[in-house]
Parts: structure tokens; sequence; C-alpha cells
């Protein structure tokens, strides 16, 4: 089995365990009442190129080889740091979803009963769930050989998170006043300590 080989069967379990972990929320989702949504055609646009440059164009690739014209060789530590990123990525992501409880939702949304949630590794980042998915977009980008499947999901990310960010935060300043003030004064956005 080649090296690249490797990478691939990660990171379809990566994307499997993502969905895995995701699904019962969404399920538990759709049965709390939303008092606000604030969903846009550009909210749903963004959240639609994530998907294609994290499943679709990655998952294609790994079915077909192709663009094999953008493939390359690559290294074994590359493969070792797209595993442990990508482990890191849903270990992020399950714990974002357990804080969240009754309050995530995928789209823009103000749930009945919401509470501004700053424990868990909302207390590092205000948003997590964009830096789990950060890091999904970089454990491909090491995993898969392919310049177009590996860096699809970093495209797909970036337009998600600027598209969304701003709206979303500012839903939340207007939802909870000065407590998402001094919560965004004590946090940073997507990296620990950084940004």
């Amino acid at each position: 089995m080649s090296i690249a080989s490797i990478g691939e069967i990660i990171w379809v379990l990566g994307i499997v365990a993502w969905y895995v972990i995701r699904y019962p929320f969404e399920r538990r989702a759709r049965r709390v009442q939303v008092t606000r949504n604030a969903r846009t055609l550009t909210d749903r646009m963004g959240l639609g190129i994530a998907f294609f440059g994290l499943a679709i164009v990655p998952g294609f690739y790994v079915a077909t080889g192709i663009p094999k014209s953008a493939d390359y060789n690559p290294y074994a530590f590359a493969i070792v740091l797209g595993a442990v990123t990508m482990l890191l990525a849903l270990w992020v992501f399950r714990r974002s979803h357990k804080e969240l409880g009754r309050n995530w939702s995928i789209t823009l949304e103000i749930r009945e009963k919401h509470k501004l949630v700053s424990s868990g590794p909302y207390a590092f980042v205000r948003h997590p769930m964009y830096t789990s998915f950060l890091l999904i977009a970089l454990g491909q980008a090491f995993l898969l050989a392919n310049w177009v499947a590996g860096l699809a999901g970093l495209v797909g990310f970036s337009i998600l998170f600027f598209l969304r960010v701003t709206k979303e935060e500012r839903m939340m300043l207007e939802n909870f006043g000065p407590e998402y003030r001094d919560y965004m004064e004590r946090t940073k956005r997507l990296i620990p300590y950084l940004y």
C-alpha cells in the first residue's frame, strides 16, 4: 500500500468520524425551538462551498484519482501530521458540540433559552467549531497528495468563515449585549492567543 493511499484512507475515516459526531446533534437541533434565524442565501452558499471543498472535491479525488495532473509524491511525515491534525480537529469538533448542547445549529440561529457558552474550547476561542473545520482542512491538505483535492478544503473553509463569522458575532452581540462584548475581549476568534 502506498503512502498516498494511507493518507486517503485516513481522510475517509476522518470524514466518516466527523459525520458520526455531528449526526446526533443535527437530529437534536431539529427538535429545539428557534427564536431568531439569520439564514440567508449567502449563508447557504457559504455552507455549500465549504461542503464542496471539504467533501465533494476530495471525495471525488479519492474515488476516481482525478485530477491526476495535480498529484505529487507525499512524505510519510506529512501523512502522520495530517492524521494528528485530523484527530485534533475531531476532538475540538466533538468538544464544541458537547459544550454548545442544545444551543448548536448548523445555520445562524438563536435557540429558545439560548445561553452564551464560554467553557471548554469556548474558553479559548469564540468559534471552536470553525477552528475544527480549519484543522480538518489542514489535515486534508496533508493527507491527500493532490494539490487540488488537498487545498480545496482550505479554500472552502476560508470562504465560509469570512462570509459568516462577522454576521454570527453581530447576532451574538445583539442577543447577549455586554456579556458577549466582554467575552470577545477575553478570547480570540479562531486560533488561541493569535487570531
